[in-house]
């Protein structure tokens, strides 16, 4: 078990995105900390420099409402978050460092109404 609240890292994290606060976004993650995004795709991004390319692009995709949650409850190794944001709903796994800091992140998306997934 984790010394730290798992889901209220993530929960920070959805305020950070909520906020369009790049900065701290990325100071929930590890400088190492790698995403892998199968939004329209897969693509593998590693440490804070690509984190921060491709947060920046999707930030501006949210609104003070979203991403909105839809589920969060704990998984294997992590938290599993469910959101929406205005076109897509996407499911994002979260694996965390004895630090309480965000080492990996997975997200797949479903869109809405036929519309592919800009945001996720």
């Amino acid at each position: 078990m984790a010394d730290f609240d798992e889901i209220g890292v993530v929960v920070d994290w959805l305020d950070a995105c909520r906020k369009r606060d790049l900065d701290a976004v990325l100071e929930l993650y590890e400088p190492d900390s790698t995403l892998d995004c199968i939004c329209n795709g897969e693509r593998s991004y590693r440490g804070i420099g690509q984190l921060r390319t491709y947060w920046a692009e999707r930030l501006d995709g949210f609104s003070q409402t979203a991403p909105g949650i839809e589920d969060i409850h704990p998984a294997d190794g992590g938290v599993l978050l469910d959101y929406s944001t205005q076109t897509a709903s996407v499911r994002m796994q979260f694996s965390f460092s004895k630090q309480g800091k965000i080492a990996h992140t997975r997200c797949e998306e479903t869109p809405r109404d036929g519309e592919d997934c800009s945001s996720c």
